[in-house]
C-alpha cells in the first residue's frame, strides 16, 4: 500500500469523531505506510475465524492473508481514490480502521474493522451512530456493503440499516436519515 500525497483540502478528514469519543482518548488520522503493520493484523483478525478450518498450515494461511491485504488496499486505492482511510486510535494506539467514500448526496463505508480486543464495547456502535448523526445533519444516506456471515449484520439492522441489495456473499444496505424523509419539509433541517 502507497500512501496518497495529501492536499491542503484533504488535511481535515470530512468526518471526524464527536467531542464525547474524542474526551475518552478516542481520534482519527489518515493512514500511513508506517500503519502497514497494524493494519494487516487488523485485517488478518478478520478473517481469522474463515480461516479457522481450512487445512492450511500457520505459513501457508499468513501468506495468503498478506497476498488479500494487499489486493484489497489496491482495489480501494484504485477504485476509491478519493476515499478517507482512517486509523481508529485510543490514546494514540491502533483500534481499529474506518474507510469512507464521501459521495454527493451519500456516504459510503468502504470498511469499518476493529481489533478483537475493541469489538463488542461499543466503539463500533458508537462510530456508526456518530456517522449516522453526520449524515442526519447533511441529509445523506449512508450505504455498506456486508458480508452474509459477519456477526456485526445484527448491529447494522438494529441501527437501522436496511437490505437494499443482494450480491451474493454480500448484503448491500441503507440507512436513511429522517431528512430524506419526503413528508419533512427541506427547511426543516437547515
Amino acid at each position: 500500500m502507497t500512501a496518497r500525497p495529501v492536499t491542503q483540502a484533504q488535511q481535515q478528514p470530512a468526518f471526524v469523531l464527536p467531542a464525547a469519543l474524542l474526551s475518552q482518548g478516542y481520534a482519527l488520522r489518515r493512514e500511513t505506510d508506517d500503519d502497514l503493520p497494524f493494519l494487516m493484523r487488523l485485517f488478518a483478525s478478520t478473517r481469522e475465524r474463515e480461516l479457522a478450518p481450512m487445512p492450511w498450515s500457520t505459513e501457508q494461511k499468513r501468506d495468503f492473508l498478506a497476498s488479500q491485504f494487499e489486493a484489497q488496499s489496491r482495489h480501494y486505492r484504485t477504485f476509491i481514490a478519493g476515499g478517507d482511510y482512517l486509523l481508529v486510535e485510543h490514546h494514540g494506539a491502533g483500534a481499529g480502521r474506518l474507510y469512507l467514500d464521501m459521495r454527493r448526496t451519500s456516504l459510503h463505508i468502504v470498511d469499518i474493522a476493529l481489533m478483537p480486543d475493541w469489538r463488542g464495547k461499543g466503539l463500533g456502535t458508537a462510530i456508526l451512530e456518530a456517522l449516522q448523526d453526520f449524515g442526519r445533519m447533511r441529509g445523506m444516506a449512508i450505504g455498506i456493503f456486508v458480508e452474509k456471515f459477519n456477526p456485526a449484520l445484527r448491529l447494522y439492522r438494529r441501527l437501522g440499516f436496511a437490505e437494499i441489495a443482494d450480491h451474493d456473499v454480500y448484503l448491500e444496505m441503507e440507512w436513511t436519515p429522517d431528512a430524506l424523509n419526503p413528508e419533512t419539509p427541506a427547511a426543516a433541517y437547515g
